[in-house]
């Protein structure tokens, strides 16, 4: 019944559109039948879950699991981005944020437990086809690393900058340089959000003096949480204040006083040689001409250490024209390879067989699987077929179901 259902679709994009139409009217529905399941006091954990929601702990007999990241956590790491839109909109309409553990996570999870920090950053460079959970890999790592009291300079999605600024303003001390200081004003508060409470701690302080203007400069000494206000207050200067902050983190963490973890989605735009941000004058400006490129080229060198570098390659992120392969140095060219060589490549696949049936278990459970065909043998190996083992595609077609 599935299959005659779908089989005469021919496209992906027409499977997600009647999928989206479905599944935001089964929103209320299913975030009610699962407000029922949460009303009990007792924590219903099954084969498919783990009650072990402390990523610090997290082990290969955790793989294949989900587990729940607590509603203040993911306030406060991803209030302004680092989750895909389906998967915050599934989320929601199961009134609890959960992420399986797997196999690319845990490996990462481990280099970082066991690593040197007095040697320079590692860089590990995560890749795959579109869909397979690359994002959610990053999210959480990015839980571990807040957990592990880590610093986190954490960007989540560069080609938003590539292709959706909000401003664009010639930089007042780069010739030939533009700033995006709107988006590098939104940056900074996304950077307090995740590091106010740690940095109220640890007490890091400005190392040398920063004048923006006659008028305006930042005194050395002061916290650096100074330095990031005043991007956020002084737009003007926020492009400057991130290529500053991130200079002064990578002192610190080389001198000890803090360890540092850069997580970039979509590093790859860095070095894709169009873009969408246009000068007043109609001329396109490369990534290596924008200011906040310097910024988060300088964090990703292998000139520091105490800190761990974690990105992503993404076809998504960059022009039709570069999508015929996933592979890094396919997608972050000759230039962008040579930047980052040595790194760890790690890949991320998609679902296991064990995999996939977890994740239709914990469809089933949240009632987002309600036809009784997918309970069914015959039922799960249409799926299958149906998404190709591909994570997103998965949810896409059982959002109708």
């Amino acid at each position: 019944m599935v299959y005659n259902f779908f089989k005469n679709l021919t496209s992906e994009a027409t499977l997600r559109g009647i999928s989206s139409v479905l599944h935001k009217q089964r929103l209320f529905c299913t975030a009610a039948q699962a407000s029922q399941i949460l009303a009990t006091n007792e924590k219903h954990i099954t084969s498919f879950r783990t009650a072990e929601s402390n990523p610090l702990k997290h082990n290969f007999d955790h793989a294949y699991r989900f587990y729940t990241i607590p509603v203040e956590v993911k306030n406060q790491l991803f209030q302004h981005g680092g989750l895909p839109k389906y998967f915050n909109e599934q989320a929601k309409a199961f009134m609890e944020t959960c992420v399986m553990v797997r196999d690319p996570a845990l490996e990462i999870l481990h280099y970082l437990k066991t690593a040197d920090y007095s040697r320079p950053a590692i860089r590990y460079v995560i890749y795959g086809e579109s869909g397979c959970g690359k994002s959610i890999t990053l999210a959480h790592i990015l839980h571990y690393g807040l957990t592990a009291g880590f610093l986190l300079i954490h960007v989540p999605w560069v080609p938003n900058w590539m292709r959706v600024c909000k401003e664009v303003s010639n930089s007042a001390t780069r010739e030939g340089y533009v700033d995006l200081n709107l988006d590098a004003a939104e940056w900074l508060i996304h950077f307090k959000n995740q590091n106010a409470a740690l940095l109220n701690n640890i007490d890091l302080r400005v190392s040398k003096e920063y004048a923006w203007s006659k008028r305006e400069k930042t005194e050395e000494g002061v916290p650096l949480l100074e330095l990031v206000e005043h991007g956020i207050n002084r737009v003007k200067y926020a492009s400057e204040c991130v290529v500053a902050l991130v200079k002064e983190i990578k002192l610190h963490s080389t001198q000890g006083r803090c360890k540092t973890l850069v997580v970039i989605d979509g590093f790859n735009a860095f070095f894709h040689p169009r873009t969408r941000v246009v000068t007043a004058e109609k001329i396109q400006v490369p990534p290596s001409k924008i200011t906040l490129t310097e910024a988060f080229i300088e964090i990703t060198k292998y000139d520091w250490c105490n800190g761990a570098v974690i990105l992503t390659v993404d076809k998504t992120g960059v022009a039709d024209d570069r999508r015929e392969s996933f592979l890094p140095i396919y997608q972050l060219g000759k230039e962008g390879f040579e930047h980052l060589d040595p790194f760890v490549p790690i890949s991320v696949r998609e679902y296991s067989e064990k995999e996939l049936e977890s994740c239709l278990d914990y469809y089933v459970d949240r009632r987002w699987l309600q036809n009784e065909k997918s309970f069914t043998e015959e039922g799960r190996k249409e799926l299958k077929y149906l998404c190709g083992m591909n994570p997103r595609r998965l949810m896409h077609v059982c959002a109708p179901l």
